[in-house]
């Protein structure tokens, strides 16, 4: 029997959120693990605002939102708050009623020198984090570190002479995007610089390579599940990769306390100067050597351990991959180092999120 069409809607709806995600969804667990994350962060949010005046929006609503930006690669704010009006599960995700009216987008804007800095950020990292390390899912010893270039929200034709005025006139003719030659000159980043982005710096990810105007994210990963233990951002150089990694290592080794650390990394890291500062810190170098002029010898590369620190490092490839596939980093949306920083901090806890899910739902060995 073929039936009726309901042309018009109830009415009334007695329900809930709660209702209406599934028991088994997973960001029920992912949920559960950012409330306990923002729980230990309250005190730090609290001191952000004046105790007295206009109530604002809760900062968990809009910590929970960027989260939400970044799980589900959604490309823009204004995107996100459509998302939030229509769709049920990131709403229930974010926390905010249903008799509760969604956001303007500039809000983020607005929020952002308070909230999207790169101190919450961190704070919100090393709580998740913690989360990890009570639950046992790091390595204590073995490690593995890399860089990785993340492309700037600046064309090249943004770059102008340092030395050239503020207020000289733009290219002429193209409206927004105006002809700009460049054939023959050369862009340095000693000599230019970005009018959109002046923190963006020329960098290639190798010989052969166009140079574009980027930032340099770095990570230190545990070799037992990939999880991310530290981050940072910094502008692209030459030398950024190594100079960064140290102080991620000298990071980890004041957590460490007096246990013995490993770390592996591909042949970028094989330079004298890094193999030595990594060894003062009583961190072995387990780094992959050069055809010739390497910095490693036999008392590292014969050691068993240095063949499986080779095959972990790897495992690091799968952080960098999601952050820029899901997490929007292959272009950035944001422009300062600042905001960039507070983004890419927020996608390593969000991949640490999405890799403590999986990990703590699998039965564990009898």
């Amino acid at each position: 029997m073929r039936g009726d069409e309901r042309l018009q809607s109830g009415l009334v709806l007695m329900t809930s959120l709660e209702d209406v995600v599934p028991a088994d969804h997973p960001l029920r667990a992912i949920r559960a693990l950012v409330d306990g994350a923002l729980s230990e962060t309250a005190p730090m949010l609290d001191a952000l605002y004046a105790s007295r005046g206009r109530p604002s929006i809760a900062p968990e609503y809009l910590l929970r939102a960027q989260l939400v930006q970044i799980l589900y690669a959604i490309s823009s704010e204004r995107r996100l708050c459509e998302e939030l009006r229509y769709n049920l599960l990131l709403r229930w995700f974010v926390g905010l009623p249903l008799d509760q009216a969604v956001w303007h987008p500039t809000t983020f804007s607005k929020n952002r020198d308070r909230l999207l800095t790169s101190e919450v950020a961190q704070a919100f990292f090393e709580a998740i984090r913690a989360k990890a390390e009570a639950h046992r899912l790091l390595s204590r010893e073995h490690f593995s570190l890399d860089g990785s270039l993340l492309e700037a929200a600046a064309s090249l034709k943004s770059l102008r002479p340092i030395e050239a005025s503020e207020n000289e006139d733009p290219p002429p003719g193209g409206g927004r995007n105006p002809h700009v030659d460049f054939h023959g000159a050369r862009r340095r980043n000693a000599t230019h610089r970005s009018r959109t982005d002046p923190e963006a710096r020329l960098a290639r990810k190798g010989r052969g390579k166009e140079a574009r105007l980027c930032y340099a994210g770095h990570l230190l990963s545990e070799n037992r599940h990939g999880l991310i233990v530290a981050c940072e951002l910094t502008q692209a150089s030459g030398s950024a990769e190594r100079e960064a990694g140290l102080r991620l290592l000298a990071c980890q080794r004041r957590r460490a306390g007096r246990r013995r650390l490993t770390v592996g990394a591909d042949k970028g890291y094989d330079a004298a100067d890094f193999v030595e500062k990594t060894r003062a810190l009583r961190i072995t170098p387990h780094v992959a050597a050069k055809a010739r002029t390497s910095a490693i010898d036999g008392r590292t590369s014969s050691w068993e351990g240095y063949a499986i620190s080779q095959r972990r490092r790897k495992i690091i490839e799968e952080a960098y991959g999601w952050m820029k596939v899901i997490g929007g980093l292959r272009k950035l949306r944001h422009r300062g180092a600042a905001k960039v920083a507070a983004i890419f901090t927020f996608a390593a806890a969000a991949y640490n999120l999405v890799r403590m899910r999986r990990l703590l739902a699998e039965p564990s060995p009898a």
